[in-house]
């Protein structure tokens, strides 16, 4: 089969595309507003940009024509944390991805406590294993054929980790399989860890 993605509605474009590109990390963020209204939505258009310095990416789309909470508060204040999904947090997950309006409590919704973070205002998903505290570097947008914006990358570096004591081994290790995170996969399918192996670095060939 040979697609041009162009030919494509928007509908069966994504569907196409999340399918092939798998599995991929949740990125669960926590926000709050100028008011101090906390928000918490998954976002699985969500990765790590860079160590040097620690930068991740999310990019976050529209609702109804407008900005989603997530990208309006985090333009409003410069903060965001990302929780980790573990696999027993699958159903707290999904429930915070409920369609509502600002006024909406996602963390009382889907059951789930907040705790304070150490760094910025937002707060973290207490239950989540680690977090990943974060400041705005730069928000892109993402321009359509007709000209608009229906999703923007939001750039932040990270400056804070939170860590479960039991999951985390010094100087800089962590126990991915006890972590358990959770990835997206197409549809409404998601997926745990399975196996897991190790490759070493191959040796460049001798001169």
């Amino acid at each position: 089969m040979e697609i041009d993605p162009n030919t494509l509605d928007a509908r069966s474009r994504h569907l196409l595309l999340t399918a092939l590109v798998v599995p991929r990390p949740i990125g669960w963020i926590s926000t709050q507003d100028a008011a101090g209204r906390a928000n918490l939505a998954p976002y699985s258009f969500f990765n790590l940009v860079a160590s040097s310095p620690p930068t991740l990416v999310v990019s976050v789309g529209r609702r109804a024509g407008r900005p989603k909470d997530t990208l309006a508060n985090v333009q409003a204040t410069g903060e965001l944390v990302v929780n980790v999904v573990s696999a027993d947090l699958a159903e707290a997950m999904n429930a915070s991805s409920v369609e509502s309006g600002p006024e909406h409590d996602e963390f009382d919704f889907a059951g789930l406590e907040q705790a304070a973070s150490t760094v910025v205002r937002a707060p973290r998903v207490a239950a989540a294993r680690a977090h990943l505290e974060a400041r705005l570097v730069d928000v892109v947008p993402v321009f359509d054929d007709d000209g608009m914006a229906h999703n923007h990358v939001v750039f932040a570096r990270i400056v804070h980790v939170h860590v479960d004591d039991a999951l985390f081994t010094p100087p800089h290790r962590v126990d991915v399989a006890a972590l358990a995170p959770l990835a997206r996969l197409a549809g409404l399918d998601y997926g745990r860890l399975g196996a897991l192996f190790s490759l070493a670095r191959p040796l460049p060939p001798p001169v």
